[in-house]
């Protein structure tokens, strides 16, 4: 009976790992991971060089993993198992509480700040200082400041980045937004704020750049349930949410401009909305230079922000008290060429950045 079963094991593997080694051979090669939002690796090169250098076994390795059958699947397992059996804290970074799937910022990266700050004032001493244009600056807290130190999860010492943060920025005027913030602000799924719910937070920000904000708006809601960019890196089959975009016949009439592809675009992009990241419905995505005009404003006023991807949803809210607003995005467009774009005479200027491009600044140059 003993040998049976082992004869029966010895049959069933052999079995399993046939049935997949096939269809490891011939399943199609996936070019996009909808669930992870990035391109997966294909086939690689066979060439007599990349064989002797072991390039393609290298490349060979990432690819039989990217192109696993069921891998989707075989994540979710992983992280299910890891949360919910052997009972970790959290899986690839990434933990569950309150509802939320949230990210490990952690450890807090003093010279990281202390790179965005040297960034930033190099644009103030090079284009804004001397001329008439009232320089403001603001940090958006991450979903971590609300979710992980509460529910036992190391966290970064926000106050300490603040402190340093402020210490770097020298002849601009700080807007404190964190204690407007809390936490249903934010996408469950998502790194991003929501822009239904951020309508107060942008109200603080122009009061103290010296304006008052009482527009209304409609509120639209996308017929798809919105998956964030959280949800396929953890794999777990979390719900859905609404995703919400607030319009109004200004912001209707608006004139958008991406200098990027040389283009008009809508403020709200209805053909990013059923794409990879919804989230790039808000005009357009990570574009390093638009401009957006509100000819029917009873001003000339104009604002120009440095922004991250949480720019491109609370810059509409702006428009009403703006003639024009410029949106520069410095990670893709470096900050020395500036000059070439941008006449710096006697606009706001706003640099509002979140936490988690602060703390991972190499990308702002």
């Amino acid at each position: 009976m003993e040998k049976r079963m082992r004869y029966i094991t010895i049959i069933i593997m052999t079995v399993f790992l046939s049935v997949f080694a096939l269809l490891c051979w011939f399943k199609t090669s996936d070019e996009y991971s909808m669930m992870e939002r990035r391109y997966l690796k294909q086939f690689p090169n066979l060439t007599w060089e990349s064989v002797m250098s072991g390039r393609f076994m290298s490349e060979f390795e990432s690819y039989s993993q990217d192109q696993f059958p069921g891998r989707d699947f075989l994540r979710g397992v992983k992280s299910a198992t890891a949360l919910f059996v052997f009972g970790q804290k959290a899986n690839n970074d990434l933990y569950l509480a309150e509802g939320y799937i949230g990210k490990l910022e952690y450890p807090y990266d003093k010279q990281s700040i202390e790179h965005a700050t040297k960034v930033f004032q190099s644009v103030y001493d090079k284009y804004l200082e001397g001329t008439n244009c009232k320089v403001y600056y603001s940090i958006i807290p991450d979903k971590g400041y609300f979710l992980a130190e509460s529910n036992g999860y190391p966290s970064i010492d926000y106050e300490i980045l603040e402190q340093d943060f402020c210490a770097g920025m020298n002849g601009m005027v700080y807007i404190d937004i964190f204690d407007v913030m809390a936490l249903d602000d934010f996408y469950k799924t998502d790194t991003h704020w929501r822009q239904e719910k951020i309508v107060d937070v942008a109200e603080v920000l122009a009061g103290a750049m010296g304006k008052h904000l009482t527009a209304e708006y409609e509120l639209n809601a996308l017929e798809e349930s919105f998956y964030g960019v959280y949800y396929g890196q953890l794999g777990l089959p979390v719900q859905g949410e609404t995703l919400f975009y607030l319009n109004n016949d200004t912001l209707e009439n608006c004139y958008v401009y991406d200098y990027t592809d040389m283009q008009e675009i809508p403020v709200y992009d209805m053909d990013k909305a059923v794409g990879a990241d919804p989230y790039e419905l808000y005009l357009s995505g990570p574009l390093s230079l638009i401009t957006i005009e509100n000819s029917n404003a009873d001003t000339k006023d104009e604002l120009i922000i440095f922004r991250d991807s949480f720019g491109s949803s609370i810059a509409p809210l702006f428009v009403e008290d703006y003639a024009k607003i410029t949106l520069v995005d410095i990670r893709y467009l470096h900050s020395g060429y500036l000059g070439k774009y941008i006449d710096f005479k006697d606009q706001d200027v706003l640099f509002l950045y979140s936490t988690l491009v602060l703390n991972n600044s190499e990308t702002i140059k």
